[in-house]
C-alpha cells in the first residue's frame, strides 16, 4: 500500500473519477501498477488482501497479481458484487475469463440485472468466443442473436460490452462472423454514455473488417 500511495499522482486522482472511479484511491497510473505486477509475480493471497483494502488502485493491482487458476465461484462473485465502475468491472472481468469458472460465471451474469454484474459477463464472453475450445459454434450463434434482440435496451455500460462481445464473435471467423457481422448491420449505431471521457464505442461492423484488413497484410507482410 505504501508502494502504491508513492506511485500515485494528482492528476490520475483527477482523471479517473470522469470514469466513474471513486475514492479511496492514489491514481496510479497503469505503467506504474505494472511495474509493480512484475515485481511481485503471481500472489494470490496478497491479492485478497490488497482487495479487502477497497481501495480502488490497490484492487485493481489485486486483478493482476491474483491467480488465475485460485478464482472460485464464491470470489469471483464477492468481487464483482464489489466493483462500483466499468474500470474495476473489466479487471475482474479479464481475471475470471483466464480462470476454470470463466463459462459459467460469463453465463450466470450475463443474466444478471445489476448494470455491472451483466456487464463483466459480456466481458467475460467476448474472451471465450476468441478462446480455442471454450465455446461451440452454435453457443455463440445463439449468442449473436441475443445480443441482437436485448442491445438497444440493455444498461448502458452493458451495451458497450455486448458490442465488444459481437466484435469478439464476428473475429472468431466461419459462420458465426457472418451471423455477427449481419447482427451488427442490422443492430445500427450502438449508444453509449461515455461520460466526460474521450472513450467511444466502436462500429462494430467497420471495426471487424478493420481488424481483418489488417491481419491480411500482416499475412502478405510475412510472406
Amino acid at each position: 500500500m505504501g508502494a502504491l500511495e508513492a506511485a500515485g499522482t494528482e492528476q490520475n486522482r483527477t482523471v479517473y473519477p470522469r470514469h466513474g472511479v471513486r475514492p479511496p484511491m492514489f491514481g496510479v497510473s497503469y505503467a506504474e501498477l505494472s511495474k509493480l505486477q512484475k515485481r511481485i509475480g503471481v500472489d494470490h493471497e496478497l491479492a485478497r488482501e490488497l482487495w479487502e483494502t477497497g481501495n480502488h488502485d490497490a484492487r485493481i493491482l489485486a486483478t493482476k497479481i491474483a491467480d488465475p487458476g485460485a478464482v472460485t465461484v464464491r470470489l469471483a462473485d464477492a468481487w464483482i458484487r464489489d466493483c462500483d465502475n466499468y474500470v474495476l468491472m473489466e479487471a475482474v472481468g479479464a481475471l475470471v475469463a483466464r480462470s476454470p469458472v470463466a463459462g459459467s460465471r460469463a453465463a450466470a451474469w450475463r443474466d444478471r440485472s445489476g448494470e455491472w454484474a451483466a456487464s463483466a459477463g459480456w466481458v467475460v464472453t467476448a474472451r471465450l468466443a476468441l478462446e480455442p475450445g471454450a465455446m461451440t459454434d452454435a453457443e455463440a450463434v445463439r449468442l449473436v442473436g441475443r445480443i441482437q434482440r436485448e442491445i438497444h435496451a440493455a444498461p448502458n455500460r452493458v451495451r458497450h460490452e455486448m458490442n465488444g462481445a459481437l466484435i469478439a464473435f464476428g473475429l472468431r471467423g466461419g459462420r458465426v462472423r457472418d451471423r455477427a457481422m449481419a447482427a451488427a448491420e442490422r443492430i445500427g449505431t450502438v449508444r453509449v454514455d461515455h461520460g466526460q471521457t474521450s472513450c467511444v464505442t466502436p462500429d462494430a461492423v467497420a471495426y471487424i473488417r478493420k481488424t481483418e484488413a489488417r491481419a491480411r497484410a500482416k499475412q502478405t507482410a510475412a510472406r
